[in-house]
């Protein structure tokens, strides 16, 4: 944060890889005590949410048990990251839901705030999340964007420009996009189909977007979660197109697409090799260096590391 907004300096956020996007209904008490073993099965994100898994009569109920989940922080998430999906700003229920979840001394690791369209929806959420935070805390908070409409499609480029400005002076760091595809296609008029040819234009241009602002890219659902083989063809396709991980909606997706966005063996190789050179340059002063008939530099050194800390996770 700048100085001129008076808040404490915090520290930077270490990388969190998202392979796995695990969704739990925050009223749903049953999935609730299932999330130990989520975490076990090796889901990278767990989210508790507040938005489209719960009906609009549980809102209440789902707010007040992921607060209550916060503050006790008696479930076991292991490994995983413990997450929470508020309402969209528009939807009456963005206001109450920041002030009950994100008010108290325990914090998420990070907010998803879907169905984000354009500026003001940022806006909002930053200024509001400064109101609400405590002034004293540890850490930012990841913040993990939804592109769920035409519109926020359209301007994404201008969202993930805003986002990185307004983190400079708020208590969150922008992280992640997740394609909202269900959604994209009912705004759009297009009909799902299992290869999803009426997405690719959408796909394409979020994961352009993300990596072009330096954030990961979190994949569509595979609804029909009783297909496996489609998931496996579907999860390796999007991590062919540059995507970093992928929603599941069924603890029987998590292990196949947690393989699907690993870094293969011989991407392990390269960034362990890479970072030896780097590290061994950087103590004889030397500046940037060729790695393969590349030239390197901080972004691709920032790429290897980031498979590396995959490695760390997974070991």
């Amino acid at each position: 944060m700048s100085e001129s907004s008076g808040a404490a300096v915090v520290p930077e956020r270490k990388y969190i890889p998202r392979r796995s996007l695990m969704y739990v209904p925050g009223n749903d008490e049953r999935k609730i005590n299932k999330i130990p073993q989520l975490a076990a099965s090796g889901a990278d994100c767990i989210c508790l949410d507040c938005e489209d898994g719960v009906a609009i009569n549980k809102k209440e109920e789902a707010r007040n048990s992921i607060r209550k989940i916060l503050d006790e922080q008696s479930l076991d998430f292991g490994r995983s990251e413990c997450t929470v999906r508020i309402n969209g700003v528009g939807s009456g229920f963005e206001q109450i839901d920041m002030e009950t979840i994100l008010s108290g001394p325990n914090l998420p690791s990070s907010v998803h705030l879907p169905k984000v369209e354009n500026l003001d929806h940022l806006e909002w959420f930053a200024a509001e999340l400064n109101s609400v935070i405590a002034s004293n805390a540890a850490q930012k908070i990841g913040l993990i964007l939804f592109i769920e409409t035409a519109e926020g499609l359209l301007n994404i480029k201008e969202i993930c420009r805003r986002a990185q400005e307004l983190s400079d002076d708020s208590f969150f760091v922008p992280e992640a996009i997740v394609f909202g595809s269900d959604d994209f296609a009912a705004d759009i008029g297009a009909t799902r189909t299992k290869l999803s040819t009426e997405l690719f234009y959408a796909r394409q241009a979020v994961v352009t977007a993300a990596k072009a602002f330096r954030m990961q890219a979190i994949d569509c659902v595979y609804i029909d979660f009783k297909d496996l083989e489609g998931l496996e063809k579907q999860s390796l396709e999007g991590a062919g197109f540059g995507f970093t991980g992928k929603q599941v909606i069924h603890p029987g997706q998590i292990g196949l697409v947690q393989k699907a966005f690993t870094p293969p063996e011989h991407r392990l190789q390269w960034a362990t090799q890479l970072i030896k050179e780097f590290d061994e340059h950087q103590e004889a002063g030397a500046g940037a260096f060729v790695f393969r008939g590349q030239m390197i530099d901080m972004p691709t050194v920032k790429q290897a590391k980031n498979v590396l800390q995959l490695i760390a996770k997974d070991s």
